[in-house]
């Protein structure tokens, strides 16, 4: 592309962009730059947007990101879990999982961490969390193990994580899988090693509001390459294109499959988002600090909140800010962030709340015990986040932010 051609497009999309109903500190600000969206039409004017070299560019810049010998790009980070559970119980896999073997999954989850463990025939056990981190509680998680457990469902909240050197211990003295939903936690970094890659699989979502956003898309990652074979081919299908050495048009189907392909399209938006990824996260991180600050340094501060700290030995890549209010509040929290979306501040539930009150859960019978899980409860009753944004913050924004967030009494 020529710069005229950049020029023209450039001028193009300042002209659609002036959005009439943008909020005053919506979760995600501007998800794209210029750079961004004409990735995306490069490729859409090169007749070519379904899944291609664009994808495995991604694919191998992103494995080298977060140092993972293998990645494979699908529709979604939903998508990834579900070829990351599929993958686990096909009958090529050397470590099979079988039906009603348990996976352990913490009570704070999103939807599609827990159905693609129903939807593989697996058992899922709720175990609660911690209100340090919003993660497992790891004492309870061990006292839930039992000879029918095979596998755990670790869901990496909103940037943190629970403390997984002592996860990998348990993982290994039972000898689990483990699975890592990372989709909200991209970029995060534990004892010098990337969330998503300490397990079997680790997933990743694109979507809007993430740490890297394509519009759509996911990505799952693994070590291991007959894994990956296993994965790349329940992708398409159960087509294994791509894998023969020697391609030809032949339609050679050697598994079950699914279709889980991505877009060269989103692929080419998230190759150039990846570029700038690390500094997205830093910029992040300093928001949050000064919003942070801005909070507890004010006059009206009374200790309406607590801010969630990332664990130890981990430098957060942060979703957004997830946020407590003091037990006193708790009955006025309708009616605060009522009055925060009002007022331009979108605000959201720390995931799903605790999952164990969804009506699916009674409609699968998931809970026939009707167990209670308290922490998971009170993170419900008390906890909502807002989002970050990957321009630098403005004061004026900071004392508005900071004035609506202490407006509670």
């Amino acid at each position: 592309m020529n710069r005229k051609e950049y020029k023209f497009l450039n001028n193009l999309i300042k002209k659609y962009n002036k959005s009439k109903d943008k909020k005053f500190y919506s979760l995600v600000g501007e998800p794209f730059t210029n750079e961004d969206i004409i990735a995306g039409i490069e490729t859409l004017l090169s007749g070519r947007i379904t899944m291609s070299s664009i994808t495995k560019r991604f694919e191998e810049n992103f494995a080298k990101f977060v140092g993972s010998k293998h990645a494979l790009m699908v529709n979604s980070g939903s998508s990834a879990n579900l070829l990351a559970f599929f993958s686990s119980i096909n009958p090529k896999n050397y470590k099979r999982l079988h039906k009603n073997d348990e996976c352990l999954i913490p009570a704070i989850c999103w939807s599609t961490s827990l159905w693609p463990i129903v939807q593989a025939g697996l058992k899922p056990k709720f175990v609660d969390v911690s209100l340090d981190d919003f993660n497992f509680d790891l004492k309870k998680l061990e006292r839930k193990i039992t000879k029918k457990t095979k596998a755990i469902m670790a869901v990496h909240v909103l940037g943190n994580s629970t403390r997984m050197s002592n996860l990998m211990k348990i993982v290994k003295k039972y000898n689990l899988t483990l699975i890592e939903d990372t989709c909200e936690s991209l970029g995060s970094i534990y004892k010098d090693k990337y969330l998503g890659t300490f397990g079997r699989f680790g997933t990743y979502s694109f979507y809007v509001s993430h740490q890297l956003i394509a519009g759509e898309g996911g990505m799952l990652v693994c070590n291991d390459k007959r894994d990956y074979e296993i994965a790349h081919t329940l992708r398409a299908h159960g087509w294994d294109r791509g894998l023969r050495k020697k391609q030809n048009t032949e339609f050679n189907f050697i598994n079950s499959g699914f279709n889980l392909r991505p877009l060269d399209l989103t692929a080419s938006i998230g190759l150039n988002q990846l570029k700038r990824l690390n500094k997205s996260i830093k910029i992040r991180r300093n928001n949050r600090d000064k919003i942070l600050k801005s909070v507890m340094s004010s006059h009206k501060w009374k200790d309406q909140l607590t801010f969630l700290k990332p664990n130890k030995n981990l430098k957060p890549s942060w979703f957004g800010i997830p946020i407590l209010l003091n037990k006193k509040y708790v009955k006025q929290k309708k009616k605060y962030l009522k009055k925060l979306n009002q007022n331009g501040i979108e605000t959201r539930p720390i995931i799903s709340g605790n999952f164990l009150n969804q009506p699916s859960i009674k409609l699968y019978k998931l809970n026939s015990k009707r167990e209670k899980f308290p922490i998971a409860q009170e993170i419900e009753n008390r906890g909502f986040f807002i989002g970050l944004h990957t321009k630098d913050i403005e004061k004026k924004e900071i004392i508005k932010l900071t004035n609506n967030l202490l407006s509670i009494d």
